[in-house]
């Protein structure tokens, strides 16, 4: 149950970015719009496996992941790509310097649980900064809204570099 709880959150979390196109171009007719469309439902695609990949854990899917998630970057308006590549680089004991620019860079755009694990991430090294990062979660409208907290969307974030197999 624990899982399917954990799982129905990441997605909720996780949603994608806005975009828009004109949804009212046919698909058969080569336009700019229906680019845009196919653009788009191709970046969700990589997202969701990228995300499903991940949350379900292990080392074997991590290569394909990260290749979901570099083409799904360049369409990225949330910061959602760059959590999720940080996720994987402290999953695999990577670059710590580099998970930490990716999850800056995914907090900018106010991705509420890249914020969250940055505050983590750099409780040890810059108390003062991390402290900065947890004051900032309180003023997303997430955090506002009372779900989730602060808490949640650590949890949900070390939930996803250790995941319980």
């Amino acid at each position: 149950m624990n899982k399917w709880m954990f799982f129905c959150a990441l997605l909720c979390l996780g949603g994608c970015a806005s975009h828009r196109c004109d949804t009212s171009t046919r698909y058969d007719e080569p336009s700019g719009d229906s680019l845009c469309r196919s653009a788009h439902l191709l970046y969700q695609n990589d997202m969701l496996q990228a995300k499903l990949m991940i949350s379900a854990g292990g080392s074997d899917n991590s290569e394909l992941a990260k290749a979901l998630l570099e083409r799904a970057a360049s369409q990225d308006r949330s910061g959602e790509a760059e959590f999720y590549q940080a996720v994987l680089l402290i999953r695999a004991n990577s670059d710590n310097a580099e998970a930490i620019d990716l999850l800056e860079r995914a907090a900018k755009r106010h991705h509420p649980l890249a914020i969250a694990l940055l505050a983590q991430q750099l409780a040890s090294s810059d108390a003062k900064k991390a402290e900065q990062y947890r004051a900032d979660y309180a003023y997303l409208d997430v955090a506002k809204s009372g779900y989730p907290s602060f808490e949640q969307a650590l949890h949900v974030a070390n939930g996803l570099i250790t995941p319980a197999l």
